[in-house]
């Protein structure tokens, strides 16, 4: 548990979106990749809405997101003081309009209780604690390995959804089963949309949407893939066009129609 503000010079300043964004993140500890990015690209967030980020981290998505979609309400959720204190700062540095409560996923802060919104989007641990040798840093083994088990994120994310709201996971395929049942039990309209890493490989990590009332059957989507070629040859990046332009660009990544 990282509960006091990170220093300075314990933080390193880094672009996204091309510059759009600027994050403060953690020398040592836990840093965003691409998936918090990819999964606020998907969120069909309009400006005015309302937008809730679970276990918010740094806040790299909600900054992602707010940048690409001026007018937004945002609003996260974090367990780790330290890390909510940067996402604060964050927000701010991005020149957004956010609010960063702190709490546990099973027993969130009463402020937060009672409020709705249009999306809720969230990027839960990826690994189960017990099955899994922890990381030496202790706020970066909180981010990968969290204490909720996926029924009380996908439950507090339906609480906190007004009706015909959404909510949008990601998620390693390997908890594809836990994340499914547990967004049947509160969620209506599933969809997945699998990432692969590359053409013909299966996939590694998985988009997961229901709506709050929804009555459309399931979908499972083709997978997106991440990388051009059967395999890396040469430094550089080799991501498709789509990747590459909502990395790089901004661009919105909508579920397949």
């Amino acid at each position: 548990m990282k509960a006091d503000p990170f220093p300075d010079d314990a933080l390193v300043r880094n672009a996204f979106l091309g510059g759009r964004v600027q994050l403060w993140q953690p020398v040592e500890g836990y840093r965003a990749g691409i998936d918090p990015v990819l999964l606020a690209a998907t969120i069909p967030a309009r400006p005015g809405e309302t937008v809730l980020e679970l276990g918010c981290g740094a806040a790299p998505a909600l900054c992602c997101l707010g940048v690409r979609v001026p007018g937004l309400k945002l609003a996260g959720l974090e367990i780790q003081p330290g890390y909510a204190a940067l996402a604060r700062r964050n927000l701010e540095a991005n020149g957004l309009d956010g609010e960063v409560f702190e709490g546990d996923i099973a027993t969130p802060p009463a402020a937060l209780r009672a409020l709705t919104f249009d999306h809720v989007l969230a990027n839960p641990p990826y690994f189960e604690a017990d099955r899994r040798s922890a990381a030496p840093d202790v706020g970066r083994e909180m981010a990968l390995a969290g204490p909720a088990p996926m029924t009380a994120w996908a439950a507090l994310a339906a609480r906190r959804l007004r009706p015909r709201g959404t909510m949008t996971f990601i998620q390693r395929a390997e908890r594809l089963p836990e994340l499914l049942a547990a967004m049947q039990a509160v969620l209506g309209s599933l969809e997945l949309w699998p990432l692969a890493p590359r053409a013909g490989r299966a996939p590694r990590l998985i988009l997961a949407r229901g709506r709050k009332g929804g009555r459309a059957a399931f979908r499972f989507h083709p997978p997106l893939v991440l990388h051009e070629g059967a395999r890396h040859l040469e430094d550089g990046e080799d991501y498709t066009d789509v990747i590459r332009a909502t990395l790089r660009e901004g661009k919105r990544m909508d579920f397949p129609a």
